[in-house]
């Protein structure tokens, strides 16, 4: 390869970190809580690339904290173990048999997994659940469906968060990896908390950055289904106003980036995790993607 090729295949490479600078100085030594899920989860080259994403962020300076629920891997092993998955009001009915599933899928294989390959880069990654060092407190939840108190077991309310042993982690140059159960803080169980509610309630009492919501969509669509157009960027009230219409799945993400911008966390984001390296690409370049979500008064860019 003669000199004048190199050059010329060198230089694009430096312009895109050169572009990533004022990101880099502006996000150094800041904690940003990720919510990892979706696709992102499954597939195993979008789980790779997450792992280098959130290992370059801490090289990088910042400080990541990985949230994480698990869905699918729960209702595979809910079948295998022959009880059925039900729903109500968007949450999952979980009895005291199907939250001891619960507990060993997010704690015993999901969080190991991503511990595991964050941990291919070095000794990083360290995976607790909110029950470690009361790190996640909650209540028993009961959604109101048609006015009526609905039981749907050992489902969570958060009511406190602990984040001693996290901000330790982070002060040992660690990557805390959280499951999204909590401890109770009345009758002795744990509970499965939503972990959109969870990751929100972790950036906000972190007094994190940035939130970011890994999701299986491009971001809050403008009109759908009659507009495949994202908002790139809104207001927390101008969200507040679109929240009644959107899709089940998206209102406890949307609730969560609500509540974090409300709470100190100065943006929140929802980003396509279907994307490779998502998560750089939205930190790190001046488009960015997905759908960003700002304290109000910050109004239009």
């Amino acid at each position: 390869m003669s000199n004048v090729t190199r050059k010329h295949t060198a230089l694009p490479k430096a312009q895109i970190l050169i572009e990533a600078l004022p990101w880099l100085v502006r996000h150094n030594g800041r904690t940003v809580v990720i919510k990892f899920g979706g696709n992102a989860m499954i597939d195993e080259d979008l789980k790779a690339a997450f792992a280098q994403d959130v290992v370059f962020l801490h090289h990088a300076g910042l400080k990541p904290v990985v949230v994480h629920g698990g869905g699918p891997q729960i209702s595979a092993a809910l079948d295998r173990h022959g009880i059925v998955s039900e729903f109500k009001a968007g949450l999952r009915v979980t009895t005291e048999e199907a939250m001891d599933v619960v507990r060993m899928v997010l704690a015993g294989q999901v969080q190991r997994e991503l511990v595991g390959l964050l941990n291919q880069h070095g000794p990083l990654a360290v995976g607790l659940t909110g029950e470690d060092a009361h790190t996640i407190t909650a209540t028993k939840h009961q959604p109101q469906i048609d006015g009526e108190s609905v039981d749907i077991g050992r489902v969570g309310e958060i009511t406190a968060i602990d984040t001693g042993a996290i901000e330790a982690l982070l002060a040992d140059g660690r990557i805390p990896v959280v499951s999204s159960i909590a401890r109770s803080q009345d009758d002795g169980h744990v509970y499965n908390v939503n972990a959109d509610t969870a990751a929100a309630a972790l950036a906000a009492a972190l007094g994190a950055e940035t939130l970011m919501v890994l999701t299986d969509v491009e971001g809050l669509y403008e009109d759908w289904p009659n507009s495949d157009e994202v908002i790139s960027r809104l207001t927390a009230a101008q969200l507040e106003k679109l929240l009644p219409d959107l899709s089940s799945g998206m209102v406890p993400k949307m609730e969560g980036c609500l509540h974090a911008v409300r709470n100190g966390v100065n943006t929140a984001r929802v980003i396509d995790g279907r994307v490779q390296h998502s998560i750089l690409l939205e930190i790190f370049t001046d488009e960015g993607i997905g759908t960003m979500v700002v304290p109000d008064g910050q109004g239009e860019p």
